[in-house]
């Protein structure tokens, strides 16, 4: 196979997203929301992996976290990672997300944080039991997979679409 083979064959290969976040608890347990001001609902901080530059995904949410937020934290342990299939209605391709403990943030922590008014509109806390109300369906059962994760340890959740596999 020659170079330029190779070249053609990788770039008929299937695209795929890789995005990746940190969830964020402040001393209550609540989890801390972001609203993007280019889609409805609400979001973890973290992003699209620019994987093109080298990144990793652990990089990544740290990156956006620090972009988003104006928190630059050494992130924890990763607690899921999901396999979201694109859908009918949906534009993007498929997406792996990578979700990685973020920790719980102090009370100065969280009276530092600057949001990215390019991206986001504001942010907030919310009980556990109210994210799936705020965010997509899949994201709200990483959420809940994460947390469980977080309180009884374990092993790091796997995913398809926010659901328990393996």
């Amino acid at each position: 196979m020659t170079t330029q083979d190779y070249a053609t064959y990788i770039a008929g290969l299937p695209r795929v997203i890789v995005g990746s976040a940190a969830l964020f608890r402040d001393a209550e347990g609540r989890v801390l929301l972001v609203e993007p001001n280019y889609r409805e609902g609400w979001a973890l901080p973290g992003g699209t992996v620019e994987s093109d530059d080298g990144e990793t995904p652990r990089q990544g949410a740290r990156r956006e976290t620090a972009e988003e937020i104006g928190l630059d934290v050494t992130l924890g342990r990763l607690l899921a990672v999901d396999w979201v299939p694109a859908r009918t209605a949906d534009i993007r391709p498929p997406l792996v997300a990578y979700l990685y403990d973020g920790g719980v943030l102090t009370p100065e922590q969280l009276k530092s944080i600057r949001l990215q008014e390019e991206e986001l509109l504001s942010w907030r806390l919310v009980d556990p039991e109210d994210v799936t109300d705020l965010v997509s369906d899949s994201l709200g059962r990483r959420v809940t997979a994460a947390l469980a994760v977080l309180a009884r340890g374990g092993h790091t959740a796997e995913l398809e679409d926010g659901h328990r596999v393996g």
